[in-house]
C-alpha cells in the first residue's frame, strides 16, 4: 500500500504564504511515483472536498479557479513528494488540505490524512 503524509499546514495572515509538502511511502518504487498523478483537495462543508490542483506525469499542473494564479503545485519524482506552495493567502482558504496519489491506469485514489490550513485577519 502506498501512504501519503502531509506536512507544512498551520496559521497565516492575509496575503501571507504557505507550503504544503506530502511525501508517498511504501509500496511505490520511482517508476510507479513518476508515472501517477497527483492532487490537492480541501474540505468544504458537508464532509466533501474540492479539488483544488492537480500535476499529471509529465508535469502538466491546473488549477481551481478559485486559487489559480496565487496556487502553485510542483512534484519532486526523486523524493517521490508533491507541493503546494500558497501566495496571498485569503480566508477562505482556511480547510483541511488532503494530498492525493492516483496511480497510472487506475481509478483507485489515495489519500494523505490531512494538514490544516488557517488563515487570519
Amino acid at each position: 500500500q502506498v501512504q501519503l503524509v502531509e506536512s507544512g499546514g498551520g496559521l497565516a495572515q492575509v496575503g501571507g504564504s504557505l507550503t504544503l509538502s506530502c511525501a508517498a511511502s511504501g509500496a511505490i518504487d520511482g517508476p510507479a511515483f513518476r508515472l501517477a498523478t497527483l492532487a490537492w483537495y480541501r474540505q468544504v462543508g458537508g464532509g466533501q472536498r474540492e479539488w483544488v490542483a492537480i500535476i499529471a506525469p509529465g508535469g502538466t499542473t491546473n488549477f481551481a479557479d478559485s486559487v489559480k494564479g496565487r496556487f502553485a503545485i510542483s512534484r519532486d519524482n526523486a523524493r517521490n513528494s508533491v507541493s503546494l506552495q500558497m501566495n496571498n493567502l485569503k480566508p477562505e482558504d482556511t480547510r483541511v488540505y488532503y494530498c492525493n496519489f492516483r496511480a497510472w491506469g487506475t481509478t483507485d485514489d489515495v489519500w494523505g490524512q490531512g494538514t490544516q490550513v488557517t488563515v487570519s485577519s
